[in-house]
């Protein structure tokens, strides 16, 4: 395949980079959700539409890495499927939806990936792991009151493409994340017992944040990946990236 990106994710990417010739993934572009500059969304816009062009001239299938978090479903408890009514609470959702559209709408074939706050190596030091990793060694962490996220292994999306594209799965969309928001504390909590410190707690009171994904889709397509559903999911994955960080 060929990766489109220099980031995180499309370094993790690169472990099957020799497998699926005939796909181009988009693992680039705006990354945090907070962002409202016009002229960081024109970029990644542009990149969008000239990406899809060469797929559709050359025949090939475009991976799209878009997203599952809030800014595109919104917050509640109720599961959100690939085919929920979306109504983006951000710029940055806004952006997303617009994107999809394009990439749908371009003529060329498609995959796109609603994927919610991947974890793992080489993340960049604002990201939330790693950034928490830091903040209980500095001995103060902050935290917004009632947050949750949906946190999938990287190891996790990088089989969800591989086992999506073997399987030839095309003109979809489909969520990849472990279904299951956990609070941000607990998070926290994690990376304090496996550090062997505890750092002072800044509860900042903030609106509720949770959103529920439907992760049916990915399983029934990907039976191998419903262990990513399951309660010690968490616990893995601080024991394999905490260490690292």
């Amino acid at each position: 395949m060929e990766i489109i990106g220099k980031g995180f994710i499309a370094r993790n990417l690169a472990a099957v980079e020799d497998r699926h010739p005939n796909a181009m993934v988009l693992a680039a572009g705006v990354s945090s959700t907070w962002t409202s500059s016009d002229a960081e969304f024109d970029r990644e816009t542009a990149l969008v539409n000239e990406v899809s062009r060469k797929c559709r001239a050359e025949g090939r299938l475009m991976v799209f890495l878009s997203s599952a978090s809030h800014a595109l479903y919104g917050t509640g408890d109720v599961p959100m499927a690939e085919d929920a009514e979306l109504r983006p609470t951000s710029p940055y959702g806004i952006q997303r939806l617009r994107l999809e559209d394009i990439v749908a709408g371009s003529g060329a074939p498609y995959l796109v990936l609603r994927v919610s706050h991947a974890t793992g190596r080489w993340q960049r030091p604002h990201q939330l792991l790693p950034a928490f990793v830091q903040q209980v060694r500095d001995g103060n962490v902050r935290v917004y009151k009632g947050a949750h996220r949906d946190l999938v292994d990287v190891a996790d999306l990088v089989r969800a493409v591989d086992g999506l594209l073997e399987q030839g799965v095309e003109n979809e969309v489909v969520n990849v994340a472990s279904g299951t928001p956990l609070p941000v504390e607990a998070v926290v909590h994690g990376i304090e017992k496996r550090l062997g410190l505890f750092a002072r707690h800044e509860i900042l009171d903030v609106p509720f944040s949770l959103t529920r994904v439907s992760v049916d889709k990915l399983c029934a397509l990907l039976p191998e990946l419903r262990p990513v559903t399951d309660s010690d999911y968490l616990d893995r994955m601080l024991d394999r990236y905490v260490p690292y960080y």
